[in-house]
């Protein structure tokens, strides 16, 4: 720490230098995250003291932690949901995964996770010493449903779908996932971390949700398509009382008992999330989503044009290519079986995919 401390100008011409560091998100074409909506800052502001790990000190924002779950459980047809906002897809997978174990207290447990599942539940599974259970997806990179029944046996405590793929944008055959855990009484969990906020405002979206009645829990993530700031994932429960068992006994608090994973939860973002919501309504939410798709199907088919196709066709705004030669002037990213992916989030413009396919098209002549 510094004896005598810099003068304010002092200080933000360092940490503006700092920022400059940063890559821009105009050249960003890899991130499930975007710009946060100027609502969502605002909000974020007005309530940046507020601390929801002692939520009776800070009652009306718990009351807008509320209010957030309802409407994103209203979203996904069931706004009776239980849940609550988290620090995003990481920590609800957690959660949804200590539910699950809970529910079904066997000595050897197992968890069956797609092949397409994000790393998060590798983490998860090594925290909760539970055997992880990898089956392969299909050509589409969805998965395999013809491997999921013969990987189930007494000891498996919980099935995860994704809905909305990190690396391929692509939703498993959940409606058929769904009937197989409630024939068979398993716990069933959808990460939606980037689908939640996509597949509602599109027309004939695979079916994903709590409308399915073999589907226990979902993650979904307001700090990437919900624009919201960073951190806000919110994690949902088919029955509020499933919460109930991850109670810990919090007695110098307000409440004397949480079922939050982590302590201390800002009130800040989580009003952000609600914020936007509240701000833009389905028809904008709707909107933003349906230019995000469109510009999707713009990249594929500018990257058809030039002899590169794609890896799958999506089903949300994720693209993937059969290509070895990114222009180095944007940031992409590449999949575990080496396709090129973009991700075209609400800061990726018409005329950011037209640059990115005039870089391209140079490269390649």
């Amino acid at each position: 720490m510094r004896e005598t401390g810099w003068s304010k100008d002092e200080l933000f011409s360092f940490l503006s230098q700092k920022k400059g560091e940063d890559t821009p998100y105009e050249c960003i074409l890899s991130s499930m995250c975007t710009r946060p909506h100027p609502i969502a800052v605002q909000a974020h502001e007005l309530f940046i003291e507020a601390n929801l790990g002692d939520p009776g000190l800070y009652k009306g924002t718990a009351s807008l932690e509320r209010l957030l779950v309802k409407r994103i459980g209203a979203l996904l047809h069931h706004p009776d949901a239980g849940g609550y906002a988290t620090s995003g897809g990481t920590e609800s997978n957690i959660q949804a995964l200590r539910i699950a174990k809970k529910m079904n207290p066997v000595k050897n447990p197992n968890v069956i996770v797609p092949e397409s599942a994000h790393f998060s539940f590798e983490k998860t599974c090594d925290m909760l010493s539970l055997e992880q259970r990898t089956i392969p997806v299909d050509a589409t990179f969805r998965m395999d449903i013809h491997h999921l029944e013969s990987s189930i046996d007494a000891n498996t405590v919980c099935i995860v779908a994704i809905a909305g793929s990190t690396e391929y944008g692509t939703v498993d055959p959940i409606s058929e996932i769904s009937s197989i855990a409630k024939e068979k009484g398993i716990f069933l969990h959808i990460d939606a971390a980037f689908g939640g906020m996509v597949l509602p405002f599109i027309d004939r979206a695979p079916p994903f949700d709590f409308s399915l009645p073999g589907v226990s829990s979902i993650s979904v993530d307001p700090h990437k398509m919900g624009m919201s700031t960073i951190p806000t994932g919110c994690f949902l429960v088919r029955s509020p009382d499933m919460l109930n068992l991850l109670n810990v006994s919090t007695p110098y608090l307000t409440v004397k008992q949480e079922f939050t994973l982590t302590g201390t939860r800002s009130g800040g973002s989580i009003v952000g999330a609600l914020a936007v919501l509240e701000y833009l309504g389905y028809q904008g939410l709707k909107a933003i989503v349906t230019g995000c798709m469109k510009n999707t199907d713009r990249l594929i088919q500018g990257m058809e044009t030039l002899g590169i196709p794609p890896a799958v066709k999506p089903d949300v705004n994720v693209a993937t290519f059969c290509c070895t030669l990114p222009p180095p002037q944007w940031s992409i990213s590449w999949t575990r079986r080496g396709h090129l992916r973009i991700v075209c989030m609400p800061h990726v413009y018409r005329e950011t995919i037209e640059a990115f396919l005039e870089d391209m098209g140079e490269m390649i002549a």
